[in-house]
């Protein structure tokens, strides 16, 4: 089976089916256009998009009365940043803006996923933060950039 584009998001549309396959995906697996995957059931699939969007987790790849396919992303090892100040924020954010290191945010949490550079760098600026195991809602995107 090949698919091409992406029915809907279990999170935000009334998609339903008795019986759901799962395609576990690495968070940087989501921006590939272009990959084969195994659902938790065996079945191959050629994921082929005609339009230049990422997967992100609860995409629903197929669905008929029966059955749907759906994107899990794989927990990736992050540190989950709380700063506790505007003054925080500002400083970890222009740290982490000069290393060209992508981040998301969730509420008041700035989430980059696993360096022991920027774990010793919060240590030292005595910003709160957690390294944990964590499904993140889209790919971390690294901008290409050069100084010149």
């Amino acid at each position: 089976m090949i698919i091409e584009k992406v029915v809907g998001n279990v999170a935000t549309d009334d998609i339903r089916a008795p019986h759901i396959e799962r395609v576990f995906l690495a968070s940087d697996e989501l921006v590939k256009r272009i990959q084969r995957v195994k659902t938790d059931h065996g079945r191959e699939l050629g994921i082929r998009l005609r339009e230049p969007k990422d997967l992100q987790n609860g995409d629903v790849l197929y669905c008929d009365e029966k059955n749907m396919i759906v994107i899990s992303v794989l927990a990736d090892d992050v540190l989950t940043i709380m700063p506790e100040s505007i003054g925080q924020m500002g400083d970890i954010a222009h740290q982490l803006g000069n290393r060209h290191l992508p981040a998301q945010f969730e509420g008041d949490e700035m989430i980059v996923q696993y360096d022991y550079l920027v774990e010793e760098l919060l240590q030292q600026l005595e910003i709160p933060f957690r390294r944990e195991e964590r499904q993140v809602k889209k790919a971390f995107r690294h901008i290409g950039h050069s100084h010149d």
